[in-house]
């Protein structure tokens, strides 16, 4: 059975979000990172750099959320969380899947850094505001190329919305979306899924 390294409130939850839409068995391992259990020699063999996710499929062992859910969308075709290789669709996910790690994250971990998790002494409001600034620009693409549709690419949920929405959720729990209607209800239409909150409840 494949095996998840989790811990609340990291980006494992994204390939929990996909397995629980997936429907397939897998075992939650908790790490607990108040215990430092991520830099134990064990899961350090799991992971190197001592973070989660990582997933363990018999030989496999893979890291990065992105990776782990390409890999999964994949592996369970019937899922239908991948369009079909060599359309376009498939090249438009590859975007959002890429997109969602390279463009989009980034501005929401500057202003999470700047405004939440730092010490007060070495929060910058520059890096803030630059960042609120480059979020706006990527919500406007975000929002003009969901244009109405569901999804991202179109009626069906795929591995790209669980990439890109877990973002948009962060940035909706610090405020982020207050401006953004569009993205808001995009939001809303994929918390209200029972797979987004099993994933997202513990």
């Amino acid at each position: 059975m494949m095996k998840l390294y989790h811990s609340r409130q990291s980006r494992s939850v994204r390939p929990r979000w996909l397995l629980e839409e997936i429907g397939e068995p897998y075992e939650l391992v908790p790490v607990d990172i108040s215990k430092q259990e991520h830099k134990t020699p064990q899961y350090l063999k799991i992971h190197p750099h001592g973070v989660v996710p990582a997933l363990v499929d018999g030989e496999l062992t893979l890291f990065e959320s992105a990776a782990i859910c390409a890999y999964l969308a994949d592996k369970f075709p019937a899922a239908r969380m991948a369009p079909a290789l060599g359309t376009p669709e498939r090249g438009r996910y590859y975007q959002w899947l890429v997109y969602s790690i390279a463009t989009l994250e980034p501005p929401v971990l500057d202003i999470f850094l700047n405004t939440v998790m730092l010490p007060e002494a070495e929060r910058s409001s520059k890096v803030a505001e630059a960042g609120r600034a480059t979020l706006a620009e990527v919500a406007g693409v975000i929002a003009n190329a969901l244009g109405g549709k569901p999804f991202m690419l179109g009626d069906s949920l795929t591995a790209a919305d669980v990439m890109i929405g877990s973002t948009l959720a962060w940035g909706q729990f610090m405020g982020l979306l207050a401006e953004q209607p569009v993205l808001s209800d995009y939001v809303q239409r994929l918390s209200s899924r029972p797979a987004f909150q099993k994933a997202f409840a513990d």
